[in-house]
This record gives C-alpha cells, sequence and structure tokens, in this order.
C-alpha cells in the first residue's frame, strides 16, 4: 500500500474525528459513502476542505468527476497524484 493511501486514510480519521478506526480498519478499495465506511454528504465537504488545504485540490462539488473521486481511497490518491503531476 502507498504511503499517499495511508496518508488519506489518517487525514480521514483525523477529520472525521473517527475515534475508533485506524488505517488498518479502513480498506483501499472499498467505498467510502454508504455500505462501505459510512460517509456522508457533511463529510464528503470536510473532506474536500481539508483536500484544498493539504493539497491545493480545488474540487467541483456538483461534477460528476469529483463524486468518482469519493467513490474510495484509491480514486483518491488517483486524484491527488493526478493533480501533484499536472
Amino acid at each position: 500500500m502507498s504511503n499517499l493511501a495511508d496518508e488519506l486514510k489518517q487525514m480521514i480519521i483525523d477529520v472525521l474525528a473517527l475515534e475508533d478506526i485506524t488505517i488498518d480498519d479502513i480498506d483501499t478499495e472499498a467505498p467510502l459513502f454508504g455500505d462501505g465506511l459510512g460517509l456522508d454528504s457533511i463529510d464528503a465537504l470536510e473532506l474536500g476542505l481539508a483536500l484544498k488545504k493539504r493539497y491545493g485540490i480545488h474540487l467541483n462539488a456538483e461534477s460528476a468527476e469529483t463524486k468518482e473521486y469519493f467513490k474510495s481511497i484509491q480514486s483518491l490518491v488517483a486524484l491527488v497524484e493526478a493533480q501533484q503531476s499536472a
């Protein structure tokens, strides 16, 4: 697993104050919303702000592309890597 994936997992735990969860509890390919980690739209807003602050990533909340990026840790890793190489 990449360091970036672990970094993003820890960011989610910290930003959303998920006290009983460790990075090992979050499956890189599992959904972040719904049946996966169980996050909701408020969590998505908080994560979007954290990504902007930490990585300088600007997201359009209405974009279908943005919704794809928030599917899993794996898709967030792809987003951060794409933004950093651009």
